[in-house]
């Protein structure tokens, strides 16, 4: 057709259709078991990345979905070895992160272990060992028979697990942990056993076994394993917490002309649709982002935002899915729904950087790929060196059980001797190669330094942010509520005169003032929420006017019109401004640029000087117009925390250096680096670019990046707000504040429980 009309047309060649798939991965007990997940997937075709966190089970593909599928993906996953892959969606609820069971798994795995190597231990004593070497048979004693019923029963039983993950493992031609844990534990036993009988038939003294090997190597690991799950399960606690805001169920209600309730029903929450009406009575959590259309109540929000009072939420007023309602029944529309919900999208974030890796991180993931390979080939070599060691040197052989062996009847080193000699030394490589040493004294490490922190009123996560921490270039801090006190409050109010030349000395009228208050009551913003606070101090009153055709912009301000107003009174009453006024009064509050919008252009220069004067001492101005006159002027500071210069001078002596990160205008944010002594601000930063801003700074260090750092600059990030989980979460040590919001305290590294004062 469009040929016939004219014009040349051409089959343009599809493009490449790239998808990316969020997989939940059970089975992965090392990162060998990381790496050949990746390793797979990237060699097969179609498959662009790969990443695989081991801490939350996850794996993020990036693929073609026109050259390979999902099942097919999940396929090379399972068939990878031990592996059960499925899709992260199905898998969306808190449960799917728990490690109670993993948990529960190794601990009774660990006391069965102990059980058995306690005995084995004691045994190991001389008196104990000589009193128990009554011999039954040439070349076998009570001693020796006791370790192999025991050392048989422990690697039957907790041997199990880690013979069933090898096996796959060897079957998928790989190797990992416990491939070597396998190998240490059945050729100490199997050796043990083959000179056992050996010396039996022969009937020889008893020989030298290592039946204790088993008992005490999985002992170790399996306590290892245990507090490695527990320290897996608080690594997802941010996303727990996250997820457990979301309501599982909602009642979904019909409305009639007049807006009353006429049918309800109960469904699930995934069956949500946005325009949908959703009854949420007082307790219980509003399911899903949207808009309050019948009813009045107050919500509690600090889970999400940190306002720690409840917001009061009336007919048109927004409402966040995840915060408790508290008072009154109400009924929402649903605006947004799904992955596109404002708790959905957070914890997307989250999710996002904890599944990403460093650059460093992908390194060692290479490294334990070849690990277990590198240790088999170290131990054969081992067992190898000293047997051609004693074989050529027998002298120099300090083995006491074969000192006087060591030379046959005819001059010639024994054999039975060599062997035992270096397997001791083969097996010693193995053993220390397992996991068991970090299982032990990596947690013993971590135990003493965040119980010191603890003291000092400083919560450490774990090993990592401990072991990092010395290692920090750059420590971004969010403005407020880090460096700041996080609650702002008016600090001057001054009368503006259009007409004259200076600004006015005196106090703002107290019908002026209710006026502003009564129109800032339907703000939910911080300045409107100071602003209220302010007028309600100054007026002595909790109460003040009507609201009507409230509009607020964020950023800019807000426009609405007041009437019933009424106030105590006073003599400077300005005439545009009645203390009871028969007609509603149109207001006007926000910046410079918002009034602009409504004609009032002119702001008289001393009311400007006035402005730049605060501005330049980091403070927000706002102004107040009733009328189409400009009337006041409101300066609102968030104080600096007095010991956060001191915090910024200490990081400077030690070579680190401070940036600040906020989402404040420019000009604001440099007058409070400036009194903390920052040099470096990043300003009107939104919410979701704080964690690429975090990011970026990792991948490109700034100039003057200190010589100490290798591969990439280390950040740690400090905030205490649900906007700040994200860029805690990214950046390699993330700080929260105590006093800040619960998701914030559980994204971060480092909780700082007290706030010291000077």
């Amino acid at each position: 057709m469009v040929t016939d009309m004219g014009y040349g047309a051409e089959l343009l060649p599809e493009e490449t259709k790239h998808a990316v798939a969020e997989l939940a991965i059970h089975g992965m007990t090392c990162s060998s078991c990381v790496y050949l997940i990746e390793s797979v997937l990237t060699e097969a075709s179609g498959v662009h990345t790969a990443s695989v966190a081991l801490a939350t089970k996850k794996c993020r593909v990036k693929y073609s979905s026109d050259v390979i599928g999902i099942r097919h993906i999940i396929e090379l996953i399972n068939g990878a070895g031990h592996f059960e892959a499925s899709l992260a969606s199905s898998q969306s609820r808190p449960e799917s992160l728990s490690y109670n069971k993993e948990i529960r798994r190794w601990f009774s795995l660990f006391i069965f272990c102990l059980v058995f190597a306690i005995p084995v231990m004691v045994a190991m004593f001389d008196p104990l060992k000589a009193y128990l070497s009554v011999s039954l048979v040439p070349g076998l004693d009570v001693h020796s028979l006791a370790m192999w019923l025991i050392a048989t029963l422990v690697q039957a039983v907790a041997g199990y697990p880690f013979y069933k993950s090898a096996l796959y493992a060897l079957r998928h031609k790989s190797a990992n942990m416990d491939v070597l844990i396998v190998m240490a534990t059945t050729i100490a036993y199997l050796y043990s056993m083959v000179v056992m009988i050996i010396a039996i038939s022969a009937k020889r003294d008893t020989p030298k076994t290592f039946f204790e090997v088993s008992p005490f190597l999985l002992v170790f690991i399996a306590f290892g394993r245990w507090l490695e799950h527990i320290a897996k399960g608080k690594t997802s606690d941010a996303l727990v917490n996250l997820m457990s805001l979301q309501a599982t169920s909602t009642i979904l209600v019909s409305l009639t002309d007049k807006g009353t309730i006429e049918k309800e029903e109960k469904i699930d929450i995934d069956l949500v649709q946005t325009g949908d009406h959703l009854k949420v009575v007082p307790g219980d959590r509003i399911p899903v982002d949207g808009k309050v259309v019948f009813g009045s109540s107050s919500v509690d929000e600090s889970m999400l935002t940190g306002e720690s009072l409840p917001v009061p939420k009336d007919v048109d007023h927004t409402v966040i899915g995840g915060t408790l309602n508290q008072t009154g029944l109400i009924v929402v529309q649903a605006t947004h729904v799904g992955a596109d919900s404002t708790l959905a999208q957070i914890v997307r974030l989250v999710e996002d950087a904890q599944t990403s890796k460093a650059p460093i991180q992908r390194y060692a993931d290479k490294i334990a790929g070849v690990f277990v390979p590198g240790v088999l080939f170290l131990s054969l070599a081992t067992w190898l060196v000293w047997f051609l060691l004693g074989y050529f040197y027998p002298s120099d052989i300090q083995n006491k059980h074969c000192i006087e062996e060591l030379r046959s009847k005819n001059g010639s080193t024994s054999p039975f001797c060599l062997l035992e000699n270096a397997f001791l030394y083969a097996v010693t490589v193995l053993s220390i190669a397992c996991p068991c040493a970090l299982g032990l004294a990596t947690p013993t490490a971590v135990m003493v330094g965040t119980g010191i922190g603890a003291k000092q009123g400083v919560l450490i996560k774990g090993g990592a942010p401990l072991e990092a921490t010395h290692k920090v270039n750059y420590v971004v801090f969010d403005k407020t509520g880090t460096l700041t006190h996080g609650q702002p409050s008016v600090v001057e109010v001054l009368p503006c005169d259009d007409q004259s030349t200076k600004v006015q000395s005196t106090k703002v009228s107290q019908p002026l003032l209710a006026i502003i208050g009564t129109a800032e009551s339907g703000s939910e913003h911080p300045l409107g929420q100071a602003i209220v606070r302010y007028a309600k101090e100054n007026l002595l009153t909790a109460t003040f006017g009507t609201v009507d055709r409230f509009r607020a912009v964020p950023g800019c301000g807000l426009q609405c019109q007041v009437s019933d107003v009424h106030s105590t009174g006073e003599s400077t009453v300005i005439p545009t401004v009645q203390s009871q006024s028969s007609s509603p009064s149109d207001v006007v509050i926000g910046n410079r640029q918002w009034l602009e919008k409504f004609g009032i252009e002119h702001i008289p220069s001393a009311v400007q000087s006035v402005m730049l004067s605060h501005e330049q001492q980091g403070r927000t101005v706002v102004l107040a117009a009733v009328n189409g006159e400009l009337q006041a002027m409101l300066a609102i500071a968030d104080t600096v925390r007095a010991e956060a210069s001191l915090a910024v001078s200490t990081l400077r002596d030690i070579g680190i250096e401070s940036i600040m990160l906020t989402g404040d205008n420019r000009r604001t944010a440099i007058a409070i680096a400036q009194q903390v002594g920052i040099d470096t601000v990043y300003a009107e930063v939104l919410p979701q670019h704080k964690c690429d801003r975090v990011k970026h700074l990792q991948e490109n260090p700034m100039a003057g990046c200190p010589p100490t750092a290798t591969s990439r600059p280390v950040v740690a990030f400090v905030g205490d707000g649900i906007n700040d989980a994200p860029a805690l979460t990214q950046a390699d040590i993330g700080i929260a504040i105590g006093g800040g919001t619960n998701v914030a305290l559980e994204a971060a590294d480092i909780i700082l429980m007290k706030v010291r004062k000077v």
